[in-house]
């Protein structure tokens, strides 16, 4: 599992690694039962302060995407995938809203709106095959 911390990007680095570590449950990389990697681990691996990560992996307990096991560290709960690609899809909806109002606002016309989102559809699919 691999993360990428942009500290620059405006987002808190907590709020980065709780969406990575959810969309690589979402994506089936981490899968339900793995063990995340332990706080001071994640922290040396990302240079990051380890009080950053343990606000994450508390996020994501509260959330049910992780769960502690006993003597043993976190580790992914079972339904966490059918959660996680639910967050994602509402995540990716208002990041779709947000561009399409903007689209509007800048005086876009529906049809031409509706040629730029078909274009991108297409050029999504064509990437992904």
């Amino acid at each position: 599992m691999q993360f990428s911390i942009e500290p620059n990007n405006g987002m808190p680095i907590y709020e980065q690694l709780v969406r990575q570590i959810k969309f690589a449950v979402a994506e089936g990389v981490v899968v339900p039962g793995q063990l995340v990697p332990s706080v001071r681990e994640l922290a040396r691996q990302l240079t990051i302060n380890p009080n950053t990560v343990q606000r994450a992996y508390q996020q994501l307990q509260s959330e049910e995407i992780l769960e502690s096991l006993r003597g043993r560290g976190l580790a992914v709960c079972i339904g966490a995938k059918r959660r996680c690609i639910s967050d994602r899809q509402s995540l990716l909806a208002e990041r779709l809203t947000e561009v399409v109002g903007e689209a509007v606002r800048s005086g876009l016309d529906h049809d031409r709106l509706r040629e730029l989102i078909e274009k991108a559809i297409k050029q999504a699919i064509r990437s992904g095959e």
